[in-house]
């Protein structure tokens, strides 16, 4: 689907036919093009195309009952493609971590031709098994790093044009914040403070803050107002 109707209209699909109605003509009355600047008529004409095309359809019964389900047949179809993209992405991430990359003893061993015959030859071979085995994991931990790379910004490029696919159909996308985005947040406020608290114990800051404050009609105002919230709070 092209377009999302309820998008254009800018109203849930729950929407009672009276808030349909109620955000038509809102809309109609903001982008009028003859309430546009001549440079912005042919944008908004356009725009009231879309959005009486989409009141058509939404404001008749029958109309919107079918265009519902081609709505919702569609959104299942993009869901079960974002399903199935995660799906792939997780097999091959656990293609990564149960398939390694192969040891290269074979390939070390093949290079090293014509051994030194001594009385210190088993040690010899220990001490290249040992170099052997701490080059394969080095290069194992290397590959394996790499790979993980190219998991995330393949991932990351899938999201993005998802995202992108679904902005140019009309829907609303947005993000969900995770903890870890508040604990950030959290950390930088905390450290902001800190900043601050110190910078106000530095004497020559200190007077220029008072200073500035004292000479300076809108902050004085800014933290008279700052104060009486404060106040009214406690």
């Amino acid at each position: 689907m092209e377009k999302n109707y309820y998008q254009i209209l800018e109203v849930d699909k729950n929407a009672s036919p009276e808030v349909i109605e109620k955000a038509y003509k809102t809309l109609v009355k903001k982008y009028h093009p003859d309430l546009q600047q001549d440079s912005d008529k042919s944008t908004s004409e356009e725009t009231i195309k879309k959005i009486n095309e989409a009141y058509e359809v939404l404001s008749d019964k029958s109309k919107r009952e079918n265009y519902d389900i081609k709505l919702n047949n569609y959104e299942q179809m993009l869901k079960a493609k974002h399903d199935e993209a995660l799906k792939r992405e997780m097999q091959s991430r656990e293609r990564v971590v149960n398939n390694p990359t192969p040891p290269i003893n074979n390939i070390v061993n093949t290079t090293i031709s014509n051994p030194v015959k001594s009385s210190n030859v088993k040690e010899a071979d220990n001490t290249n098994n040992t170099s052997v085995e701490k080059l394969n994991k080095k290069i194992e931990k290397q590959v394996y790093k790499e790979q993980k790379k190219l998991l995330k910004s393949q991932r990351l490029a899938y999201q993005n044009a998802y995202i992108s696919e679904l902005r140019n159909r009309g829907y609303n996308v947005k993000y969900k914040k995770s903890f870890k985005n508040y604990l950030s947040a959290f950390i930088f406020i905390i450290a902001l403070i800190l900043i601050a608290f110190i910078l106000w114990h530095i004497p020559f800051i200190k007077n220029y803050l008072i200073d500035l404050y004292n000479n300076n009609i809108i902050f004085h105002m800014i933290g008279s107002l700052i104060a009486n919230i404060i106040n009214i709070f406690i």
